[in-house]
């Protein structure tokens, strides 16, 4: 009856099409999830075309994203809607929805930890919270694997990479993470939540400075996947 009341009062919408979401229905209405462009990785999530961002550069056992990101497309309104219109609730309800989908394939099996990629300071104080950590808890609320925030911190502020091609993003986050307690993920299997790859520049160098720590495994989730 709350829920029915509250939705009555502020009608809760979709966040792609913008139509009144149902009771039941969460950040997508039913239409829009069935047209979210799935990329099927979490059938296949050791050699996906994902996967393979990271073959040779780290350790990585599975990786996986929910639908293909395109800039100013209907789906990737579930991004902006989280990261620039000041919804952080969008990026905990996509994490439950992706996070219920991929743990029937198997994804979270032997995971010990999840690390959200880090935001620096002056980003984190602008937006008000970190997308990545949102998406995080909600993956957490369903698999029950806890998270790792203090392990990893941002060291620096760099430019958005929005518009860099694939050399500038890898020196743009070059050496910006810095290993903060190695403790908490030594010699065990973390998974890595970032809201969009698309080179894995970031998440590559995430692992790096984790790999500091000591017998570090990955996998790597995400909301959103851009095709090259």
């Amino acid at each position: 009856m709350l829920t029915r009341l509250i939705n009555l009062i502020a009608p809760r919408r979709c966040v792609m099409c913008g139509c009144r979401l149902a009771i039941g229905e969460d950040v997508v209405c039913t239409a829009c999830n069935i047209e979210l462009p799935r990329t099927g990785h979490p059938a296949s999530p050791r050699d996906n075309e994902l996967a393979r961002l990271f073959w040779g550069r780290i350790p990585v056992e599975r990786a996986a994203a929910l639908f293909y990101y395109r800039a100013h497309s209907v789906p990737g309104d579930v991004i902006y809607s989280m990261k620039y219109r000041s919804h952080p609730e969008t990026g905990e309800l996509m994490g439950r929805m992706a996070a219920k989908e991929f743990a029937t394939c198997g994804f979270f099996d032997g995971i010990d930890a999840i690390v959200p990629v880090p935001l620096a300071k002056k980003r984190q104080r602008e937006r008000g919270y970190n997308q990545s950590l949102e998406i995080a808890r909600g993956v957490s609320a369903v698999t029950r694997i806890p998270i790792t925030s203090k392990a990893l911190k941002r060291k620096s502020f760099e430019a958005s990479q929005t518009k860099m091609n694939r050399w500038q993003r890898n020196e743009n986050v070059e050496d910006v993470f810095l290993l903060t307690d190695g403790n908490t993920v030594k010699g065990k299997h973390i998974l890595i939540i970032d809201d969009v790859v698309t080179t894995g520049a970031t998440v590559i160098s995430c692992a790096k400075e984790l790999m500091k720590a000591g017998g570090t495994r990955f996998s790597v989730m995400s909301l959103g996947f851009t095709k090259g």
